[in-house]
């Protein structure tokens, strides 16, 4: 994968806090809509933790309206910046301290941020060696056999990261970034949900016979 596309600097975002937003925002949208979404809270100056919690609801729904779901994801935007702002003086710094599994639990705490936001936010913004699994692993590693169709997050999450481990910690989290957007890449132009393009794929001499 990394010889087809190159290195990929995934996640897009000038700022840990960019990450952040885009990772929620992200949720059943297109990456392009939410590109939108950001350049929205960007034009308005608000794209900063306390400026941002500041603003009424509505107000937030409007400018990431773009990104879909957007009343749903101005209530899930809200719900980590008061933690983010009430809790941790909205340093992000502050809310990552800690060893993985503790500062995972602390966001899968807060309400709209499941396990694949939770992961992004670690492995992207936070620093932490935390594997990001979406429907592109899964669709990847169940169509070559390496997991079930059934498999549940947990599960390939295991796999990715024991599998992925030959890498020194200090090389670790760039592997695990980029290899999460080689997978990314894959899915999108190869692997896609139907009429995927197997013959053109640099994953095809992984294929089951």
């Amino acid at each position: 994968m990394h010889e087809h596309f190159g290195h990929h600097q995934w996640w897009p975002g000038e700022t840990p806090f960019e990450v952040c937003a885009g990772a929620i925002l992200t949720q059943n949208t297109s990456w392009t809509n939410v590109e939108h979404a950001i350049a929205n809270l960007k034009s308005a100056g608000v794209l900063d933790p306390r400026t941002m919690f500041a603003l009424p609801e509505a107000e937030l729904a409007q400018l990431i309206r773009p990104a879909g779901y957007f009343n749903v994801k101005a209530r899930r935007l809200r719900a980590f910046l008061r933690v983010l702002v009430e809790e941790f003086h909205g340093e992000l710094e502050q809310l990552f301290v800690g060893d993985t599994a503790t500062v995972r639990e602390r966001l899968l705490g807060i309400n709209g941020i499941g396990p694949e936001t939770a992961d992004s936010l670690l492995l992207y913004a936070g620093g932490h060696h935390s594997f990001v699994v979406d429907a592109y692993t899964k669709r990847i590693f169940s169509r070559h056999h390496w997991c079930s169709a059934e498999a549940d997050y947990d599960v390939v999450k295991a796999l990715c990261e024991s599998s992925l481990d030959e890498k020194a910690k200090t090389e670790r989290l760039d592997y695990w970034q980029d290899y999460h957007a080689q997978l990314v890449m894959v899915g999108k132009h190869y692997c896609r949900p139907r009429e995927p393009r197997c013959e053109e794929c640099p994953l095809r001499p992984l294929l089951p016979h």
